[in-house]
C-alpha cells in the first residue's frame, strides 16, 4: 500500500490533484489547510494544529487577524487595483508610516521578498555608476528569481541554474574583516540579513553591524539589510537593525507585511532611491490599494495591540524555556535567535521532528536539515506558547529514546 493510499480520504483527493496539476517544487507535508484562527489552523479533516511556524512568518499577525480581515473587506468595496501611473491615497500614506518608523527614506512596492532583492541590486547598481559588486554572506538566503538567487550564499539552491548573475562577492557571516578584504574598486554595496534566517537563525553581531556600517561609510558602499523575514517587529524592535544602534542605506520587507496579502517593499534613504527614475523600474501590481491597506491593518495592530514589545517578552520566555529544555533533551546543541525568532540546532538531523511534532498537532519547521525553527505569531498566548513547547519537549525526549508513538 503507498503512502498517499494511507492518508485520509478528503486529503488524499486534494493530494492526488496537486500531483496531477500543481509543479511539484515544494516537499509538501500530507496537511490539508482550510481554516485558520490566531495561532490556531484546521485541515481538512477537522483536525486542529499550534501553529508555531506560521507561513515562514508571513502570518506574524495570526491567522485572520480582524484588522486585516477588516482592510481587505472595506477596501475591496472600493478599488483593487490602481496602475502605478496614477496616485492613490494608500500608497502614500504607508510610505510615510514606513519611513517615520525606520529612517528617512522613499519606498518602492512591490509583490514579494525576492522581488524586493532584485530591486535592491539594480538600485545598488545604478547608484555605483559603474561599480557593480555585491558583497553577501555565506548560509544567506535572499529569494528563488535569478538575481536574488545569485546574490544567495548557499550553493545547494543554485546548483543547475547556472550561468548565475556575475559580480556576487560571497564572505563568511559576522567576519568584519572578511568583508574589508573582499572591497574592490568594483564594490559597490553589501547586502546582509541582520538575523539569517534559512541559514539557521543565526543573529549578526553587534560588532558585525557597527563595523559594516563604518566600512560602508568609508569606502562610499550600501549598507542594504534584507529584513525579509525578521523585520516588523518579531525580534523585539521594530526592525532588527535597530537592536545594533545604526541605520542601513536600503532596507527590504515582505513577509509580515500584508498580514498574508502578498506584498513587499525597498526603502532607500533619498539620495539613492532617487537614482531610479521612471523608467528605470517598475511592477504591475505593486503598492496596490489592496495590499498598501494591509500594511496599514498590520501597522496599526502592532502598535495598538504592543506587539513589538509582546515579541520582546514572549521570545524571551521562550528562549529561556528551550534552554532549560536542553537540559534533559540532549538532542539539542545551540539555542540561538532574538525575539520570537528561534532556532534549536540540534546533534542529528532534525527534519524527522517536523512530522512527529505534527501528528501531535504542532507546525514547525527545520531548516539546514539540523535547524528546527519557530517564528510564533507575535499574537501568540503565553499559554499557547508554553503548550507548543511543551509538545516540542516530549517529541524531543521521545525521539532521542527512540519512541515515536
Amino acid at each position: 500500500m503507498t503512502a498517499t493510499a494511507t492518508l485520509p480520504r478528503a486529503t488524499r483527493g486534494v493530494k492526488d490533484l496537486y500531483e496531477r496539476y500543481v509543479m511539484n517544487t515544494y516537499l509538501r507535508q500530507p496537511l490539508v489547510l482550510t481554516k485558520g484562527k490566531g495561532s490556531r489552523v484546521w485541515d481538512i479533516e477537522g483536525r486542529e494544529y499550534l501553529d508555531l511556524f506560521p507561513g515562514w512568518g508571513v502570518s506574524a499577525l495570526g491567522h485572520a487577524h480582524r484588522f486585516v480581515q477588516a482592510a481587505l473587506r472595506g477596501q475591496a468595496g472600493r478599488i483593487l487595483h490602481v496602475p502605478n501611473t496614477y496616485y492613490h491615497p494608500l500608497q502614500a500614506r504607508v510610505a510615510k508610516r514606513l519611513a517615520e518608523r525606520a529612517f528617512e527614506s522613499k519606498v518602492f512596492f512591490c509583490n514579494s521578498g525576492a522581488e524586493a532583492v532584485e530591486t535592491a541590486i539594480k538600485l545598488a547598481r545604478r547608484w555605483g555608476q559603474g561599480r557593480y559588486e555585491i558583497i553577501v554572506m555565506e548560509r544567506s538566503f535572499h529569494g528563488r528569481t535569478t538575481g536574488a538567487l545569485s546574490a544567495t550564499g548557499q550553493s545547494k539552491y543554485q546548483e543547475g541554474f547556472e550561468p548565475l548573475l556575475p559580480g556576487f562577492v560571497r564572505v563568511p557571516f559576522n567576519d568584519l574583516e572578511a568583508v574589508r578584504r573582499a572591497v574592490t574598486p568594483k564594490t559597490c554595496a553589501v547586502l546582509v540579513e541582520p538575523i539569517q534566517g534559512e541559514g539557521g537563525v543565526r543573529p549578526a553581531s553587534t560588532e558585525f553591524l557597527q563595523g559594516l556600517r563604518a566600512l560602508c561609510d568609508e569606502r562610499q558602499l550600501l549598507l542594504m539589510l534584507d529584513e525579509v523575514q525578521c523585520g516588523l517587529g518579531r525580534t523585539g524592535a521594530w526592525f532588527a537593525y535597530q537592536s545594533s544602534g545604526i541605520e542601513p542605506d536600503v532596507m527590504l520587507l515582505a513577509k509580515a507585511l500584508g498580514g498574508g496579502f502578498p506584498i513587499a517593499a525597498v526603502l532607500a534613504k533619498p539620495p539613492v532611491a532617487d537614482v531610479l527614475t521612471p523608467g528605470t523600474h517598475a511592477t504591475t501590481y505593486g503598492g496596490s490599494p489592496l495590499g498598501c491597506a494591509c500594511i496599514e491593518a498590520v501597522l496599526e495592530a502592532i502598535t495598538k495591540e504592543g506587539l513589538v514589545e509582546r515579541a520582546r517578552t514572549l521570545g524571551a520566555y521562550a528562549l529561556d524555556r528551550i534552554l532549560a529544555m536542553a537540559q534533559h533533551a540532549p538532542l539539542i546543541k545551540e539555542v540561538r535567535g532574538r525575539g520570537l525568532m528561534i532556532g534549536i540546532e540540534l546533534v542529528v538531523d532534525g527534519r524527522p521532528m517536523v512530522g512527529l511534532c505534527r501528528d501531535r498537532g504542532l507546525l514547525i519547521n527545520c531548516t539546514q536539515e539540523t535547524v528546527l525553527r519557530i517564528l510564533p505569531a507575535m499574537t501568540i498566548t503565553k499559554a499557547q506558547l508554553e503548550r507548543g513547547l511543551g509538545i516540542l519537549e516530549s517529541a524531543l525526549v521521545d525521539f532521542a529514546k527512540g519512541s515515536h508513538a
